[in-house]
């Protein structure tokens, strides 16, 4: 595997992780309350039973999302350098350019 891939492999690996991990510690912690020290933290799913004006919607969500956006980038990126096919040597390029020179004159 080319250097190139295995940068790329690693840029995917960690955009994926970072996406998961800042996902678990930050929105999972906010619906469910179960790590900010809440003494009521009885994990039931309400849709409705939500504060939405609670300060940590305001806080935590739009730093959510540019974290996964970001991370959503690196996904990109990395996947992009791990399925490009490597390029081609200059030197089988100039041959070919003299090739069809020589064909065509």
């Amino acid at each position: 595997m080319a250097k190139d891939k295995i940068i790329g492999l690693i840029v995917m690996l960690l955009g994926i992780l970072i996406a998961v991990v800042y996902t678990m510690g930050s929105v999972i912690d906010l619906w469910f309350g179960t790590l900010g020290g809440n003494p009521n933290w009885d994990i039931t799913f309400q849709i409705f039973g939500i504060d939405w004006l609670d300060w940590r919607f305001f806080t935590v969500l739009p730093l959510w999302i540019m974290v996964l956006l970001i991370a959503v980038i690196a996904i990109w990126i990395g996947y992009s350098m791990l399925t490009t096919p490597a390029p081609v040597p200059l030197e089988e390029l100039e041959e070919e350019l003299a090739a069809e020179e020589e064909s065509g004159a």
